[in-house]
């Protein structure tokens, strides 16, 4: 029984996590594009687990309100590592064969 309200619980966490209408938080596109730091900084080609962090904002960012914030997030995300290169950055959604209509760049207007 302990186990199946602990489960329940998870779930429901879960839940609020990715449910639609929510405000996108800075943190969850952090920790999205957080294995994309090496390629972003180096180019070459994004790992899996980057692409992957790149569809997850795709998937996060479905309204307009969303994606505005998705954009400032990703552009405070960008000017944070001063070593990041803006080609290989807008770059990023074609290398994993994403399409996204929010721009990896640290000078991208977001309006």
């Amino acid at each position: 029984m302990k186990g199946v309200v602990l489960a329940m619980v998870a779930l429901a966490m879960i839940n609020l996590m990715v449910e639609p209408g929510r405000a996108i938080s800075c943190g969850q596109v952090d920790a999205a594009l957080a294995p994309c730091v090496p390629y972003l900084t180096g180019g070459g080609n994004p790992a899996p687990k980057c692409c992957d962090g790149v569809k997850e904002i795709k998937g996060m960012a479905s309204s307009t309100m969303d994606k505005r914030a998705t954009c400032n997030c990703v552009k405070a995300a960008a000017n944070r590592y001063p070593s990041l290169k803006d080609d290989v950055a807008q770059a990023l959604p074609t290398k994993c064969g994403i399409e996204m209509d929010i721009p990896i760049s640290r000078t991208t207007n977001c309006d």
